[in-house]
């Protein structure tokens, strides 16, 4: 995160030589969503660095930071091949992820910090463009929650990154 994306104003983690815990975790999120979307044997031996700049931390940086990191992967990739570096496209398809919460036992999608700290059930949700979940993260906040509640959201959430696959794809046309 930029040192103006939260308030109050935070420090750059250079400054302190390593990430913190939370820049760690994120990291490991978006690592993993993105290498659910791509074929490693086609790659091959290369490493691929996606950096996100997060310009405005609120309730969904880290699934804005996935979306828009599965474009730019394939936005690379696709230089690449152009490039003649890469013979086959590795790309499987593109992956994007959603917060959604209960907040006044209202199924909200895309929450932004005043909600996403009122939430609760707050959820985070990756998919691929073909339906499949990469990951889910859920938890109820200050008690449980029902099938009934973990279903309603799962729900809102594949619809909500569907219409996100949508615009990646038009993104990338």
């Amino acid at each position: 995160m930029l040192p103006c994306a939260s308030m109050p104003r935070k420090p750059r983690e250079v400054t302190r030589g390593r990430p913190e815990g939370r820049t760690q975790e994120i990291q490991r999120l978006i690592g993993r969503s993105l290498r659910a979307a791509v074929d490693l044997e086609k790659l091959g031996s290369r490493t691929l660095w996606v950096d996100c700049d997060v310009l405005q931390a609120d309730g969904g940086t880290r699934t804005a930071a996935i979306t828009g990191a599965s474009v730019a992967l394939a936005l690379a990739v696709r230089r690449l091949q152009q490039d003649g570096v890469l013979a086959e496209n590795p790309v499987r398809g593109l992956v994007a992820a959603v917060s959604a919460g209960l907040v006044d036992d209202c199924a909200l999608l895309d929450l932004c910090y005043e909600e996403d700290v009122r939430a609760a059930v707050d959820m985070t949700v990756v998919m691929t463009e073909d339906d499949r979940f990469v990951e889910v993260q859920s938890s109820g906040e200050e008690s449980t929650f029902s099938q009934r509640d973990l279903s309603r959201l799962i729900k809102l959430a594949g619809q909500g990154i569907a219409e996100l696959t949508v615009m990646q794809g038009k993104a990338l046309h």
